[in-house]
């Protein structure tokens, strides 16, 4: 049976509010009194509840993390990154996948005050700036990772998503071909938005003209990037290589290719975006741009602590370069 706060008090032989200050050390006690409820505690293996003390109005040391879905490697490698540095810094951490919902993404953020988590790191897509404007109400500091929330005042760890595009397109541009296809993440997002934004300017630069039919918006799911790729490698003038906005839509991209008979990258050149554990293993490897996931797990856990320690900063937003990797599934095009 588990112990409580009334079975200390009982053996202790004082009130539960006795035990209460003892545990959160507030209130005037004496040393003797002190001493034997601490010794009780100690002899019934108690331990204080993490939320009751957080009622108290004491830390619960719980960072909270919302992204879209664990099972996606790169949100996986945030939420380790992350991991890691709020186990330096004496924290744990609650994670929730939102799967793009709005209405799961305020149930988890409802959840989340609920469990008096100290601070939330939002990497959700589509989170509303209401929902964040509730949390900055109530006082719980926000950070947000791999997003943008350009109308709030919240610090932010992103990569440069336009430049991004712009190196994924540019590296297809030197390579001869001229009909590139995009597969684009959900594109009321920032980052997709803006992805494709340096795609576009990239071929403006290189004088191509942009075919708005050779862009297609898929689910963030490999199924998704096979169905988005599909459409486009069957058009009667089929793009020669695909830019997808990220590793899974690409690997879909991939699979789509060798169903149709299509040699990669002999017949179509592939490059991805967020150089995942599976660019590194998929055959052939994967071109991708790489986002520093593990430095942007970090930073932004630093920042969301800078918040929590009550230090008065305005919001940072820190962008950081990403770099193109390239692998085996790009080649010249074929004249």
């Amino acid at each position: 049976m588990k112990v409580t706060i009334y079975d200390v008090a009982k053996v202790a032989k004082v009130s539960i509010a006795t035990v209460s200050k003892v545990i959160n050390q507030t209130g005037s006690i004496s040393e003797k009194t002190r001493n034997r409820v601490l010794k009780v505690m100690e002899d019934l293996n108690y331990k204080p509840s993490v939320v009751a003390s957080a009622l108290t109005g004491k830390r619960t040391n719980t960072v909270g993390l919302l992204i879209p879905d664990l099972a996606n490697p790169f949100f996986a490698e945030i939420a380790r990154s992350v991991e890691d540095r709020g186990h330096e810094a004496g924290f744990n951490l609650m994670i929730c996948s939102t799967d793009n919902d709005p209405d799961k993404e305020s149930e988890y953020i409802s959840l989340m005050r609920r469990k008096s988590v100290d601070g939330i790191i939002l990497a959700s897509g589509l989170i509303s700036d209401t929902a964040v404007k509730q949390l900055i109400d109530h006082q719980i500091p926000v950070a947000v990772i791999a997003r943008d929330l350009p109308v709030l005042a919240v610090n932010a760890v992103l990569v440069d998503d336009f430049a991004g595009g712009y190196m994924a397109a540019s590296h297809l541009l030197s390579l001869g071909h001229r009909r590139i296809g995009v597969v684009a993440e959900d594109l009321r997002l920032l980052s997709s938005q803006e992805r494709v934004r340096g795609y576009r300017h990239a071929l403006e630069e290189a004088g191509v003209a942009i075919d708005d039919g050779l862009v297609r918006v898929s689910d963030f799911t490999i199924e998704g990037g096979r169905r988005a790729a599909l459409e486009l490698l069957q058009l009667p003038d089929r793009p020669t290589a695909l830019f997808a906005c990220n590793d899974l839509l690409a690997i879909g991209a991939m699979r789509a290719a060798k169903e149709l008979g299509l040699a990669i990258p002999e017949d179509l050149s592939v490059v991805g975006f967020d150089n995942t554990i599976l660019a590194e293993i998929v055959d052939p490897g994967l071109t991708t741009v790489a986002q520093p996931i593990v430095n942007m797990g970090r930073q932004v856990v630093d920042l969301l602590i800078e918040e929590m320690q009550g230090e008065e900063k305005p919001a940072r937003r820190v962008v950081l370069l990403p770099r193109l990797v390239e692998r085996n599934s790009t080649a010249p095009a074929r004249s």
